[in-house]
């Protein structure tokens, strides 16, 4: 180091010869006169000659070193301060050998001013501080304004800040007044050595004096805050020159930007960057007092000082962490504030220095948190890109209120106000002296890093030394590792956060030597450990960081597995965690672990009976190994999984924990239908891929005829139910699956291959039970749980009836929980709550069809359906109502329609059996093969409640066949099948409605199904013979209208309650009885007359009259329903009636229909699948990658078969071939380009939703 430099003491007056008081007098007596030409440019000075300006400047020299109490310091800093202004704005009041030789007399000038920042018992004093701002901010105005300084004075200019400073802040501790002075200092020097980089670039010797005098320095807290401050702006400058302007900008306050020249060359910003990064050396040497101050006394008196250096090694490496992501391209705003730290007005320098002194008093202290969160989701990096890098959100304040003036405060956000203390607490006992108690407000989503970014080793070239360093320390001098763990906990978990970071940026296909990512893993094994000596801020902070470690595909990285699963394991399962909250929040903490558990679910099932063996604490030996299988942990994950959503309170950590238990399940479910045992583990990716749905072919189809592929399980038969008509139904609709509906594996399968359906069954359990009672009263928790029920309910596992029955049931008493609520509470977020339940309902009802065939549970669902509708149950009340004797009172118009939606899927899956045929239309139900007016005539048209059309055929039995066929699920005889004679009347509706096209077969049966034989006919009399007019004894019998004995009965009460005819005719009733008096009399008349003799009278016996063959089903079946009468089918005014027909005869009516029929009935969505590989920028590169099967790789294409069935375009028909020969023959040697839209695509459907993939290829545009 030049020791002219740091000698600490300038030029030396030669009045320092004399006697103190003579010397006094002398430069009171010339300073005075000196003021009249101060600030006035038409005054002439006294001073013309080269001897007299330097005799003078003896003078001032030597009044910079006498004490404040008079006003001949302030003098002569007012006097050498105007002077300097020669080099910028030439005056006629400055001494005229100043004027010629502006540079020569800077230069001594300078000099001389070292005098003022010599070590004074005065400088606690405010007097002190405004004079040393003056002079600095002279030499600031100097530095930015003067276009003719020539290097000399360049160089003279930076050895003064670099003396002054030296002076400053070389000592190990330092009074409050000079603590507030360093950081203008600080800034007044880094400000000008980049001015002097722009126009003067310093020499090499002069960096390595500022090199070695900075790393004396660097246990002041403003060196490491003004060089992050500088650093900043310098990246923020670099990335534009090394990335080009697409890169993310490094976004820095104005006013730190402006400390870059924007005239500086871009061949020296790269120069200036890496010179000024090393000018701090390396910053892990702050925890090493020996080398960390110049003084020889400096380690014990920064032992005794305790709190600084820990704080400082904190904010040296939060500067780091900035540039860090910088260069990942990490738009991180920077929160600090962005004003210059002195002074505290926000004028500009060309004020007068006098009106630009701080003011002192109240001190603003900032919020120490990082406004960091990681994102809400785990996706697998694509080329050239990476998943989303949380950062580290630990706080560690940069200085504590108390020490921090208006002079530094004035860059800090206000986020709370403290009065300044006289006792700093960076002195204080307690090893946590970096804690806050104030928490970060949530942050907006983190945006990606940048896929222009530099490589991991790349930035590891630049600043591994120093985060590896910084993440390994483990002992402090005296050698206490406890103790060291809580002083620079802070500072390490910052570096291990940041070497997180870099390596969950891996791009796809990058290679990172071997010896990073040793050292890598080896701060992790040391940093992650749950024993009790372990380290809380850097296990947070490794957590926090690690998000997506597991999905960069980092080599050995799965060695990692035992110790992240322990460790996520010692957080998600404590309620409390009180060891983290002084630090980071436990919400936070929580979220972090949660998405690191989320990337660790998969690998038991791909790394399978895979041995892991992890060191720990750098130990060899057999008692610190870790050894086992990756699936044997499997069990683990599921209790953390289960254990952890029983302990979570926060609504998303509940979503993203439930969204995470669905997939484990789905995944195991997947790997033990596919017969997987512990050791095949090399075969899961073959067998990874998601089967299609095999469900049994519906009868309901969609617009343009399609259908579910059939799968292996058995049909179910119609359920024979008899209405008060006497007809019956059957839907022409085919039962889906139950949860053991799916075909068998093959494959032993042990107790603990049968993990899926016991998780299926606790997790069932489990929302079921939360829905009630915890999560009620949150709709976003509910919401959540209602879709992961819905999902679970198309696992595919083996379990018992029971529990898919005891899961509806769950499901129905929620929904009446949630209509029964007080009329206060519901809210549209409650009606939400109510529909999405009704949808859950139907998705079980749709995958498990079977729980209906319980009469139980069907009256339940109905019993739901019911309340949706109208707003009540008829068990509930004590009279039973008919339905439309009700008062239809719903929740809401939503809730009513879910309601209705769900009876629809009621009508459509329970009691149905598979349709025969590919589209189910009027040519399927009478036999044609295309859809045409002839089949149309055949049927009869109806539309019911202008939303319904009803397509109605009559049939009648054939001649010759019994009129009472047995019940198509009766065996012995299957149903009729559509287009065959009916063996007794029928009608075949074909409804057209909002949820697709339906069809139901009614037929006319004489008796009840239920207790009827199949030998049971109508009884009919046999023919008797013709009666005998004489046949057996006549007797003469007088036929009496009354009893004889009528009139001895005695009248009663009762009696007297009819009133007698006489009473209450009147004249019309009077005429009738008349006229019926007359008739009877007429007929006695003639029944009194004797009868002819010899004539025969043959009586007739009665019978009954023969079967008729002339059915009108259609009126029968329309007037049970209630639509068929005088008052429906009159119309109220404008109001259409509630039945109308339909002519079929008209032209184009089948036309009409089938345009109909193109329009979906189902939740249509389409997706579209590109594959990009690495590097790959433009559209035309992408899309040539699936014309060939060479250009895409195998697994890709087993993504696309997993998708779904492939179909012709706009013929959205399958017919019955095997879907993956089917896929491989439409395949053929293209890479997924075939299905573009044009030719092929893959679909999937099922009773409530389906979607499209579409593959785009080079010869499709998008």
């Amino acid at each position: 180091m030049d020791q002219s430099v740091c000698s600490g003491r300038g030029h030396v007056s030669v009045l320092s010869c004399f006697p103190p008081s003579v010397a006094r007098d002398v430069a009171v007596a010339v300073v005075k006169p000196l003021r009249a030409g101060l600030r006035n440019p038409d005054t002439r000075s006294l001073l013309h000659t080269d001897s007299q300006v330097k005799w003078t400047m003896e003078v001032l020299c030597y009044g910079l070193t006498l004490p404040l109490d008079g006003d001949t310091v302030q003098l002569c800093v007012d006097v050498y301060t105007d002077w300097l202004m020669a080099l910028v704005s030439p005056r006629d009041s400055f001494p005229p050998p100043i004027s010629r030789e502006p540079n020569l007399y800077t230069q001594k000038i300078l000099r001389h001013l070292d005098s003022l920042f010599l070590s004074r018992s005065e400088q606690a004093s405010p007097v002190y501080l405004s004079l040393c701002q003056q002079v600095l901010l002279a030499v600031q105005s100097l530095a930015r304004e003067s276009a003719v300084m020539s290097g000399d004075t360049w160089e003279t200019l930076l050895h003064f800040l670099l003396r002054i400073n030296h002076n400053m802040l070389a000592p190990p501790t330092t009074t409050d007044v000079l603590e507030q002075l360093s950081h203008l200092s600080m800034a007044v020097l880094f400000e000008v050595w980049l001015l002097s980089c722009s126009r003067c670039f310093p020499s090499h010797s002069l960096w390595q004096t500022a090199r070695q005098m900075l790393s004396s320095w660097r246990h002041q807290p403003a060196v490491v805050e003004q060089w992050s401050r500088v650093m900043a702006a310098l990246t923020s400058r670099l990335l534009v020159l090394s990335f080009g302007p697409s890169f993310p900008h490094l976004k820095v306050p104005d006013e730190d930007a402006s400390l870059v020249p924007a005239d500086m060359d871009d061949q020296r910003v790269p120069q200036t960057w890496f010179r000024f990064l090393h000018l701090l050396s390396n910053p892990v040497d702050l925890s090493r007092p020996v080398v960390a101050g110049s003084t020889p006394s400096f380690p014990e008196e920064a032992m005794r000082g305790g709190g600084r250096l820990p704080n400082i090694f904190f904010r040296a490496m939060k500067g780091v962490g900035t540039m860090v992501d910088a260069f990942l391209g990490v738009t991180v705003v920077n929160k600090e504030s962005t004003e210059q730290q002195l002074p505290s007005t926000g004028v500009t320098p060309r004020i007068h220095f006098r009106d630009r002194l701080p003011s002192l008093g109240v001190g603003v202290a900032r919020s120490p948190f990082k406004d960091r969160l990681p994102p809400y989701g785990i996706s697998r990096p694509r080329s050239g890109s990476a998943p989303p890098i949380p950062v580290n959100i630990l706080s560690v304040p940069s200085t504590p209120p108390s020490t921090t003036s208006t002079l530094h405060n004035t860059r800090l956000k206000p986020v709370n106000v403290s009065k300044a203390t006289s006792k700093p607490p960076m002195t204080s006992s307690s090893p946590h002296h970096w804690k806050s108690s104030t928490h970060p407000p949530l942050s907006s989503h983190r945006p990606p890093p940048s896929p222009l970014r530099c490589n991991v080793d790349s930035l590891l070239h630049l600043f591994g030394g120093w985060l590896f360093d910084a993440a390994l320390i483990h002992r402090d001098s005296v050698g206490d590792v406890t103790v060291m763990s809580e002083r620079w906990a802070a500072g390490r978990a910052e570096a291990c956060g940041m070497l997180c970071r870099i390596f969950s940026c891996k791009k796809t296909a990058e290679d990172i030597l071997s010896v990073y990512l040793s050292r890598f893993y080896l701060v992790l094994l040391r940093g992650i450990q749950v024993s009790e000596e372990a380290c809380p801020p850097v296990l947070a902070s490794i957590l926090m960081n690690s998000t997506c470690l597991f999905c960069c595909d980092l080599r050995g990285v799965n060695l990692l597995f035992p110790c992240f699963l322990f460790a996520v394991e010692s957080v998600l399962l404590d309620r409390e965690l009180l060891r983290f909250k002084s630090f980071v929040r436990p919400v936070d903490l929580r979220r972090a672990s949660i998405l690191v558990l989320l990337s660790l679910l998969p690998l038991p099932l791909q790394l399978g009976s895979v041995q892991s063996e992890v060191l720990l604490d750098g130990k060899f030996s057999g008692d610190d190994v870790t050894a086992g299988n990756f699936l044997s942990l499997k069990p683990r994950l599921r209790s953390i999984l289960i254990g952890a959503l029983q302990m979570e309170t926060d609504t998303t950590n509940t979503q993203i924990l439930l969204a995470a238990m669905l997939n484990l399940i789905q995944d195991s479910a997947l790997f033990e239908a596919a017969g997987q045992t512990q050791q095949q583990t090399d075969s899961w990716q073959d067998g990874a891929s998601r089967p299609i749905s095999t469900g049994a072919t519906r009868g309901t189809s969609g617009p343009s005829g399609t259908r579910e592929p059939s799968g292996t399980s058995g049909t179910r038969g119609q359920s024979g139910l008899s209405g008060p008509s006497g007809t019956s139904g059957t839907r022409g609709h085919s039962g889906t699956r139950g949860p053991s509906g799916h075909s068998g594996t093959s494959g032993t399968r042990g107790p603990s291959i049968r993990s899926a359906e016991i998780l299926w069954v606790q997790l069932v359990r489990l929302l079921t039970q939360r829905l009630m009672a915890q999560w009620r009263n949150d709709s976003a928790v509910c919401l959540s749980a209602l879709e992961i029920l819905g999902g679970l309910a198309k696992v595919e596992v083996s379990v018992e009836e029971s529990e898919s029955r005891r899961a509806l049931s769950s499901v129905c008493s929620y929904i009446v929980f949630l209509c029964s609520r007080p009329p206060p509470l519901h809210s549209r977020d409650l009606h939400s709550i109510i529909v999405a339940a009704f949808y859950c309902l139907n998705v079980w009802l749709t995958q498990h069809p079977a729980v209906l065939d319980h009469q139980e549970c069907l009256l339940e669902v109905l019993e739901i359906v019911e309340l949706g509708i109208s707003g009540s149950k008829s068990g509930k009340e004590q009279e039973v109502r008919c339905k439309e004797e009700k008062e239809l009172n719903p929740s809401s118009l939503r809730v009513k329609e879910a309601a209705e939606a769900t009876l629809n899927c009621v009508m459509q899956v329970s009691g149905a059996f598979p349709l025969l045929g590919d589209q189910l239309d009027e040519d399927a139900l009478i036999g044609c093969s295309t859809l045409s007016d002839t089949s149309v005539k055949k049927f009869r048209y109806f539309v019911v409640g202008s939303s319904v059309i009803l397509a109605m055929l009559e049939r009648l039995p054939g001649p010759g066949e019994p009129r009472e066929p047995r019940e198509p699920g009766e065996p012995g005889e299957p149903g009729p099948k559509p287009g065959e004679a009916a063996k007794c009347p029928s009608l075949t509706v074909l409804i057209r409605g909002a949820s697709g096209r339906h069809s139901w077969t009614l037929q006319h049966q004489l008796q009840p199904r239920d207790g009827r034989t199949a030998t049971q006919q109508t009884p009919i009399p046999e023919q008797r013979g013709v009666a005998q007019e004489d046949s057996g004894i006549q007797c003469g019998v007088k036929h009496q209208l009354f009893p004889a004995n009528m009139d001895r009965v005695s009248l009663v009460k009762a009696d007297l309650s009819i009133p007698l005819l006489d009473d209450i005719v009147t004249d019309k009733v009077q005429q009738q009885l008349q006229r019926l008096q007359a008739a009877l009399k007429t007929q006695r008349l003639v029944e009194a007359q004797p009868q002819a003799s010899g004539r025969s009278v043959v009586m007739t016996i009665c019978r009954p009259p023969p079967p008729i063959n002339s059915f009108q089903t259609a009126r029968l079946f329309l007037s049970h329903l209630g639509l068929l009468t005088p008052e429906t089918l009159k119309s109220p005014g404008s109001v259409p009636p509630q039945l109308l027909s339909l002519d079929s005869s008209l032209p184009g009516f089948s036309d009409d229909l089938k345009r109909l029929d193109e329009l979906p009935s189902r939740n249509c969505d389409f997706a579209s699948i590109f594959y990009m590989r690495a590097g790959q920028r433009t559209a035309a590169e992408i899309l040539r990658n699936v014309e060939s099967s060479c250009s895409v790789p195998s697994y890709f294409l087993d993504f696309l078969s997993s998708l779904g069935w492939p179909v012709e375009a706009w013929r959205r028909q399958r017919g019955g071939v095997n879907i993956s020969s089917e896929f491989h023959a439409v395949l053929g040697d293209s890479g997924g380009g075939v299905f573009d839209g044009e030719r092929f695509v893959l679909m999937y459907a099922d009773g409530l939703t389906e979607i499209t993939f579409i593959v785009p290829s080079s010869s499709h545009s998008l």
